[in-house]
């Protein structure tokens, strides 16, 4: 009873995680830029997409959910980043990252504000190699890291020309827990502990008895799975599960046992 207890005002304490096999996985995608010899270097990004291996060279592109606004790349020096976009895709391989950028691009030099050329940018975008396979569930972060003094060129008579350098980063951001509650006759609760972060979700096994708790940080969990006072089965507690980032951990079959 204590133990129910506590993870119902754990549940209310922390955020509740819950994730379902749904086919697909979260993407975030990150900008940040280095040193540039300018007082600003604005980037006018109106769309980001991502391109999956298998379609053709223009079906093939997805569109994300865009934070579309003018960046100031020198405003995310020195290990600062923004989120520029952040969606939930479909799971296998992606080649390339494309970001569309809109009219307003321009470089400060001197107090002043002159036009950043991008003339690829506006029919085909800026194209950005990455080939990352995408696990289904794990959550994933795509850095573009911009060389702003070597982006922008000077052609002459104060005409600067936007030539990107940018390095693509692809790194998974977390892990996974995975498995199967036997029998399949009840609602069951299923919860990963570790320290005081409680994380879990919850499912109706008349109708699928597999459970699937994502964004899990990498460390060793205690899996709990919890029937309900009213059920004829008992709570029962499975420590030292072991989660590793880009990972989901099979657990394997979990049998609930008479009260």
């Amino acid at each position: 009873m204590k133990l129910l207890k506590f993870l119902f005002i754990a549940l209310f304490g922390v955020l509740l995680f819950s994730c379902s096999n749904d086919d697909s996985t979260r993407m975030i995608v990150r900008l940040t830029d280095s040193p540039g010899d300018y007082e600003k270097i604005n980037i006018d990004i109106v769309g980001v997409q991502v391109h999956r291996e298998g379609g053709n060279q223009e079906s093939g592109w997805m569109e994300l959910d865009a934070n579309a606004s003018i960046y100031d790349l020198l405003e995310l020096t020195d290990g600062v980043e923004t989120v520029i976009a952040n969606s939930m895709v479909p799971p296998g391989k992606i080649s390339q990252v494309r970001l569309v950028l809109g009219d307003n691009n321009s470089v400060l030099v001197d107090g002043t504000e002159h036009a950043l050329t991008t003339p690829s940018a506006h029919q085909s975008g800026l194209k950005l190699q990455v080939h990352e396979t995408l696990t289904e569930g794990i959550t994933y972060s795509l850095l573009l890291d911009f060389d702003g003094a070597k982006s922008v060129v000077k052609t002459g008579a104060d005409k600067y020309i936007l030539k990107p350098v940018i390095r693509t980063i692809a790194e998974a951001q977390d892990g996974a827990i995975s498995g199967t509650v036997i029998p399949a006759i009840e609602n069951v609760a299923v919860y990963a502990m570790v320290g005081e972060d409680t994380m879990g979700t919850s499912y109706a096994v008349e109708d699928n008895a597999d459970f699937f708790i994502g964004g899990l940080d990498e460390g060793t969990y205690t899996l709990v799975f919890d029937p309900g006072e009213l059920s004829d089965y008992d709570v029962q507690i499975i420590e030292g599960v072991k989660v590793v980032i880009g990972e989901i951990t099979d657990h394997g079959e979990t049998t609930l046992q008479l009260k």
